[in-house]
């Protein structure tokens, strides 16, 4: 549940992966809304923002890619 709103409010940040343990595609996420945005003029920072919602929705309706954390540990509701 936590990932979930945390994707789909700060996911253009990657916050909700880094809270799932999934630290490499959180850092994507964050250099695309931070540093791709300067050289795309905001463009990537869209798309990561489009990336983090569809990513929070998956999450809080327990698509199957989502329901377990990097460790292995399945999500709670």
């Amino acid at each position: 549940m936590v990932a979930g709103v945390l994707g789909i409010l700060l996911g253009s940040l990657g916050i909700h992966r880094f809270y799932l343990g999934f630290t490499t595609i959180g850092i994507i996420q964050i250099l695309m809304s931070t540093v791709g945005a300067v050289f795309t003029f905001g463009l990537s920072a869209i798309a990561a923002g489009i990336w983090g919602l569809i990513e929070g929705i998956m999450i809080l309706v327990g698509s199957e890619q989502f329901r377990r954390d990097a460790q292995g540990i399945p999500l709670k509701d």
